[in-house]
């Protein structure tokens, strides 16, 4: 290509850098009005997780509960337990102790479709537990509901019905990729894999949705798009940890 010259960027300020990299300006300051927390949606009681790396528990006797209508928030140095914590609520491991109670019901031992009712989780490794790398974009969006009666007929996916509820999903929430729902999703970038979790996540109009590092990694277009869909489920009455 032919050179232009350089960008000097030592007086440029943070918001200047990032209008450059995303064509607009970028609100750092997430906007939001001041939460109205109703009933209780996610309580847990005593949990303990063992940890998969050392003879110590990863999460030790933790109580907390989380409203409809607010965001709770967890935070640490990596390692020190917030994974053990998701997968214990999750279903993707069994907690040694405690209980965990959804809407009322005791989900302590129930498998991760039951949870998944009232439940949404945007989990820390996209790759490893959001989605399946080598599938299309469309198989991707029903991965947690291509049994339910809307896209299948006798044990059959009617693969019509996933490409229309993949397209609207794509439309609204921004999904860009190269082939549509038709996509490998191999290949398509970080931020819009991370958009296809969370338009899937979202549409399922969860009680309770757990996002784990949703802006880990991406630009700050990215990031300010996903703040903007986890305040507007808190201010719909869900309860968001």
């Amino acid at each position: 290509g032919k050179y232009i010259g350089t960008v000097n960027t030592k007086d440029t300020t943070p918001a200047e850098l990032s209008a450059m990299m995303v064509g607009r300006n970028v609100n750092f300051h997430v906007e939001k009005k001041p939460a109205e927390p109703g009933d209780v949606v996610l309580e847990v009681k005593n949990m303990t997780m063992a940890s998969k790396v050392h003879k110590n528990n990863a999460v030790k006797d933790v109580s907390f509960r989380v409203r409809a209508g607010e965001i709770v928030c967890i935070a640490g140095i990596d390692g020190n337990g917030q994974t053990e914590l998701v997968y214990g609520l999750t279903g993707l491991d069994k907690p040694s102790s405690g209980t965990i109670t959804l809407c009322g019901k005791d989900i302590s031992h129930a498998s991760i479709r039951h949870r998944g009712e009232h439940m949404s989780h945007i989990p820390e490794d996209r790759h490893k537990h959001g989605l399946v790398l080598d599938y299309t974009l469309e198989d991707n969006m029903v991965l947690q509901r291509y049994w339910q009666p809307e896209f299948q007929k006798g044990g059959f996916i009617q693969s019509d019905k996933v490409r229309e509820y993949s397209d609207k999903l794509i439309a609204q929430y921004d999904v860009r990729s190269g082939q549509g729902s038709s996509t490998i999703v191999r290949s398509m970038s970080g931020g819009n894999q991370q958009k296809a979790i969370i338009a899937r996540e979202i549409d399922k109009d969860p009680k309770l949705l757990v996002a784990v590092q949703p802006t880990r990694g991406l630009d700050v277009g990215a990031i300010e798009y996903i703040h903007r869909q986890i305040v507007a489920e808190r201010d719909k009455g869900k309860a968001v940890l």
